[in-house]
């Protein structure tokens, strides 16, 4: 018998909180429900659940406050649901660890997608290190890590040294939104201006070389003012 994967719900909204544990249940998951932040962070120590779904907007502190003291110790998947719809507050959250972000009102099948794409990629990175650099490859394009080669439909897509490895990151982290300053620091360095307009620059040059209709990108998604999103890896499905 297969065992349970195990989600923790930090959520004071006793409705919001209820509905996700029944959704859950019903998809075969193990649940455990919090309904303040200290109730939640000695659930995760106690209890080790696989991926939390955790609420900005706590009683008794800020769900930020959860993502910093979680990520002091554990990699865990953190999927923050809030009624924040912020820029500034998606792109804070998922810049201090958080794997995901939910903005309320939210339906069950972008709540159950969301969860198990946060699981696929948790348990990739607990692959082993082939494992990690087998090729990204999803609607025809292919990422071969190893040979820093990209095909779109089995021809080769000739791209600049920045270009491959902004291609790369998200390709690694393909179903997760990679914030700007992420995608900054990790290609240009912590000390590079965090003007936007070169990263945007360089995307528009990989669109136009990777995707049929750039205007209309099926490969790369924007999360307006948050940053950027790749098509799930089908090795990850």
């Amino acid at each position: 018998m297969t065992q349970k994967l195990t989600v923790l719900i930090i959520e004071d909204e006793h409705t919001i909180c209820d509905f996700m544990a029944k959704t859950l249940n019903a998809h075969d998951y193990k649940t455990i429900t919090a309904h303040t932040g200290r109730e939640g962070l000695a659930y995760l120590t106690s209890s080790l659940p696989d991926l939390v779904l955790l609420d900005l907007g706590l009683p008794d502190m800020d769900g930020i406050e959860i993502i910093k003291e979680t990520r002091q110790w554990s990699s865990i998947p953190i999927i923050v649901i809030s009624a924040r719809n912020q820029e500034k507050e998606k792109v804070g959250a998922l810049d201090i660890g958080a794997d995901d972000y939910i903005t309320k009102p939210f339906g069950t099948y972008e709540l159950m997608a969301r969860i198990r794409t946060a699981i696929r990629h948790s348990n990739k990175i607990l692959d082993d290190h082939v494992n990690n650099n087998r090729p990204y490859s999803a609607g025809g394009l292919v990422v071969d890590f190893e040979k820093r080669r990209v095909t779109v439909n089995d021809k080769e897509v000739h791209l600049t040294r920045v270009e491959y490895k902004i291609v790369s990151l998200l390709a690694k982290n393909s179903g997760k939104v990679i914030t700007y300053d992420t995608i900054i620091n990790e290609v240009w360095g912590p000390y590079a201006d965090d003007n936007n307009r070169i990263l945007r620059v360089n995307m528009a040059n990989i669109r136009r070389k990777i995707e049929e209709t750039p205007g209309e990108p099926k490969y790369i998604f924007t999360e307006l003012g948050v940053g950027y999103r790749m098509l799930e890896d089908e090795n990850l499905s």
